[in-house]
């Protein structure tokens, strides 16, 4: 069965798109994460290959305490875009929530070499903490 093109179908434009982003977005910057949720869920749907978009839903789920959703998400927007460090750090902590430890801190030690001071720095707080 082919999948449906929602954005099509609808005759939405990007537009559209953007003013569910910002929704959701406003209840993220507020910690409302349970009510950004449908929004970013609503974008997977809406425009599938977006990894931003999934990366964010991935995080939602870091934050909801949701490791395995947050996983199959974060897995999903690297195999979008490749390798992201916002997206790997957050995979990281989902490993680490899930109790894959060996998997986040071989994470964590590659993310401590970004040149980001906040990924590499996370990163190594990440380490300390489940070493």
């Amino acid at each position: 069965m082919a999948r449906i093109n929602w954005f099509e179908k609808l005759g939405w434009t990007e537009e559209h798109l953007e003013e569910i982003r910002n929704a959701g977005y406003s209840y993220i910057r507020q910690g409302k994460y349970e009510m950004a949720l449908p929004f970013f869920d609503a974008l997977s749907v809406l425009n599938p290959e977006d990894s931003y978009d999934i990366q964010t839903l991935g995080a939602i789920y870091v934050q909801l305490n949701q490791p395995k959703k947050a996983i199959k998400y974060l897995d999903r927007a690297l195999q979008l875009e490749g390798d992201h460090s916002a997206t790997l750090l957050n995979l990281a902590k989902a490993f680490f929530m899930s109790s894959k430890v060996a998997e986040g801190l071989k994470l964590a030690a590659v993310l401590q070499k970004d040149p980001n001071p906040f990924i590499s720095s996370t990163a190594s707080a990440l380490i300390l903490a489940y070493s």
